[in-house]
């Protein structure tokens, strides 16, 4: 797909879809093909694409389901554009964080699509830009915050912001390298843990350390994710999804979180906010910024609600839409990027008779070795449970390998269903043969 900027305005051109084994397919390149990856591309094929799922590792859930797949570390420059060249597709979907930016930058240049925009995944890669552009651009509310760049400034950070306070790394996912400090001792331990679990600290040539985001720990009362979406009909806004996390990583979510009229207005107007941001950032670029984008909120005990952060992709507490809305979060994603507009009627709540909420859960499984599910029979009896199986190769240590849906009377009675019919499972890791 190629876009055209006149006067302003960023005009889809001609895009043919149905073709996928033919001489001249449209063709989707996935960075990254973990479980979100393979809905995408799921998404895609219904639509008559021709996908080519990459990932670091080989048998990726998304390249199980693709016409093709490749191997390589995103990270690298030339293996990235080594990749693009050789597939030469029309649209590239970035799925993971781990990405050579500078390559998706002159991809876009070229006239190849990025999803949302190489502009965007610039920014929101980086807590650090993302947070200046949030709040010192855009004005967003957040928590208070410092970046530094070494063990000293972090510790004269704390000094300013005061203590109890999270320590994380500029750049890493799901919690990796965050830590809470409540005693000035343990900064030491925290600047560690951050340097440890930041992004591509265990590839060759990674000694460098990387800067850190220093915030004042917040009065939290819950999080939201607004799923927020920019397409050639503006933006669409869904309804609120609340979760829950540990260690740093979702375990459940559930839609329509039950929020005060007050602080839905706000969340509304914040994810609008950043999301209108980012896109005049593409468009500036020569970019559209169409996509879902899934938008981080932190609701504090007296009311208000503060930015935290946003993924330029569906987020893995949007899985609940799979479950909740007419239009999910990947086919949104994939209607987005094709040109196609997205209105209001498309994230629309959708539940069966007698339902008002719907939960995912997510299932991470401990041990080393491939994983088994059995019990489906007594998992998924009822009418108001699934199952989707991630189905990555294996597990070393501790890893989300699937995802329980239920719709309930509220969201209180999805998340028992879908909690309950976890626990129904039978999970084995038995010794990988490879």
């Amino acid at each position: 797909m190629r876009v055209r900027l006149l006067s302003g305005t960023i005009v889809p051109m001609t895009h043919v879809v149905g073709t996928p084994l033919g001489i001249h397919p449209s063709t989707v390149l996935l960075l990254g093909s973990g479980e979100l990856g393979k809905e995408i591309a799921i998404q895609c094929m219904r639509l008559g694409l021709r996908v080519c799922a990459a990932d670091s590792y080989e048998n990726a859930p998304a390249q199980q389901v693709a016409h093709e797949s490749r191997t390589l570390a995103m990270t690298d420059a030339d293996a990235l554009a080594k990749l693009i060249e050789d597939v030469n597709p029309s649209i590239i979907v970035p799925e993971v964080e781990a990405i050579a930016t500078d390559v998706l930058a002159d991809a876009a240049k070229r006239g190849i699509r990025v999803v949302p925009a190489a502009a965007i995944v610039r920014i929101c890669m980086d807590r650090e830009r993302l947070r200046v552009f949030a709040h010192g651009t855009l004005g967003l509310p957040t928590s208070e915050f410092r970046c530094v760049g070494s063990l000293e400034e972090l510790r004269a950070a704390v000094g300013q912001i005061g203590l109890p306070c999270v320590v994380k790394p500029v750049m890493s996912s799901s919690g990796h390298g965050q830590s809470v400090v409540r005693d000035e001792a343990l900064l030491d331990q925290a600047w560690a843990e951050a340097q440890h679990g930041r992004r591509g600290a265990d590839q060759e040539g990674a000694g460098t350390e990387c800067r850190v985001v220093v915030e004042r720990l917040v009065d939290l009362a819950t999080e939201l994710t607004m799923l927020t979406v920019g397409s050639s009909s503006g933006v669409t806004v869904c309804a609120p999804i609340g979760q829950w996390q540990q260690d740093g990583d979702y375990r459940q979510s559930w839609q329509p979180a039950e929020v005060p009229d007050d602080v839905l207005e706000q969340a509304r107007r914040i994810a609008r906010r950043v999301v209108e941001g980012l896109m005049d950032e593409a468009h500036a670029a020569g970019e559209c910024g169409w996509g879902v984008y899934g938008v981080e909120l932190f609701v504090l005990r007296d009311g208000s609600v503060l930015f935290n952060e946003v993924s330029p992709r569906p987020h893995d507490t949007g899985m609940v839409t799979m479950a909740s809305q007419r239009c999910d979060e990947f086919m949104l994603h994939v209607r987005a990027m094709l040109g196609l507009p997205v209105t209001p009627g498309h994230v629309e709540l959708v539940f069966p008779e007698g339902c008002h909420g719907a939960a995912s859960q997510a299932i991470v499984v401990c041990g080393d070795g491939e994983v088994e599910f059995s019990g489906l029979e007594e998992a998924l009896a009822g009418a108001d449970v699934s199952l989707r199986v991630f189905a990555k190769p294996c597990v070393h240590g501790s890893r989300r390998m699937g995802v329980m849906l239920a719709t309930g009377a509220d969201c209180d009675a999805a998340r028992k269903a879908a909690q309950a019919a976890t626990q129904a499972l039978r999970i084995a890791v038995v010794p990988s043969l490879t």
